[in-house]
């Protein structure tokens, strides 16, 4: 068993892709798979299953991928205590959701990369309810997630960005035009939203279950960009982040409705393993984050909040 063949193990087990993982490690794909299938002998277990073109990590591969990714990591320290005041490089995998790798991650990626040009980056977009598997199974470094306050004793969780849910209706919409809003005027109404199983659609749901109200008329999509098109077509109600519907809002394309969501809080936050030794790298890039996205100011009541939440998650 060679230390080439754990790493490129590692990078499959990230990228999920053969011919990507050849293009990160800068082999050619039968290289790659040439390498697997060595290891896989040695081991005698299959460490991936082919399911059509989609490749997924097996139960001994998980397993497996636990102990690599301590022995390289492992490895990757003594390398960088040698190489202490060398330029940084290497590879670093950060996951995230639709919305926050399209709206808040660009500018941290592009700082990042200004930073340390030498390091490659991969980007792997992944639902936010299995964001927090990723970083367990080892297949992510840090990731991101837009939800309200996490607790975890496994993992490492940093609030960066309060965020705002708004509903958001096309400018003709009877309700745009209206200055105030009661919650009968709700009504009837098409309400477009995440699926069930989504954070943002369990907190849309608890909010109108609190004001006493279970029979509401659902459109439910899985991508956020496809529920701002829809509002903007005027088929309903839109149940979005402020920050996806912000050029929309200016550009008078939809209008963001008069009522307030009721004890909703939503953080970006960000997230890594506990027991993860963190690199140059990722120390790099957590600060690269923190220098874009974390709040500089908060109000009175907002920090008081965060310095609870930030107490729980250390």
């Amino acid at each position: 068993m060679e230390l080439r063949q754990l790493n490129t193990f590692r990078t499959v087990a990230s990228t999920l892709n053969f011919s990507r993982a050849a293009e990160v490690l800068n082999y050619v794909p039968s290289n790659v798979t040439m390498q697997i299938k060595a290891l896989e002998e040695e081991l005698g277990v299959r460490l991936f299953d082919r399911l059509g073109k989609q490749l997924v990590l097996t139960t001994a591969g998980k397993r497996f991928l636990t102990h690599v990714q301590g022995v390289l990591n492992k490895l990757d320290e003594a390398r960088s205590v040698v190489h202490d005041n060398e330029i940084l490089s290497g590879t670093l995998t950060i996951s995230a959701n639709e919305v926050i790798c399209a709206y808040r991650l660009p500018a941290v990626f592009q700082l990042f990369r200004s930073q340390h040009p030498g390091i490659r980056l991969i980007f792997r977009s992944v639902p936010n309810q299995q964001l927090k598997q990723t970083l367990f199974e080892g297949t992510a470094d840090v990731v991101f997630m837009l939800d309200e306050p996490i607790r975890s004793s496994g993992l490492a969780v940093e609030p960066l960005l309060e965020e705002t849910f708004r509903f958001f209706a096309a400018p003709d919409h009877p309700l745009a035009k209206r200055a105030v809003l009661q919650l009968e005027d709700f009504h009837g109404e098409v309400f477009l939203t995440n699926e069930k199983g989504c954070p943002y659609r369990t907190m849309f749901d608890r909010s109108f279950e609190k004001e006493g109200i279970d029979s509401i008329t659902y459109l439910e999509f899985q991508s956020a960009e496809a529920i701002k098109q829809c509002a903007i077509s005027g088929i309903g109600i839109a149940f979005l982040p402020e920050i996806v519907a912000e050029a929309e809002v200016e550009r008078g394309e939809l209008v963001a409705l008069p009522w307030k969501i009721p004890d909703l809080y939503v953080y970006t936050q960000m997230l890594w393993h506990k027991d993860k030794w963190l690199s140059p790298i990722i120390l790099s890039f957590i600060e690269a984050a923190r220098e874009v996205l974390a709040i500089e100011e908060e109000s009175p009541t907002n920090s008081n909040q965060n310095k609870i939440f930030i107490k729980h998650s250390e």
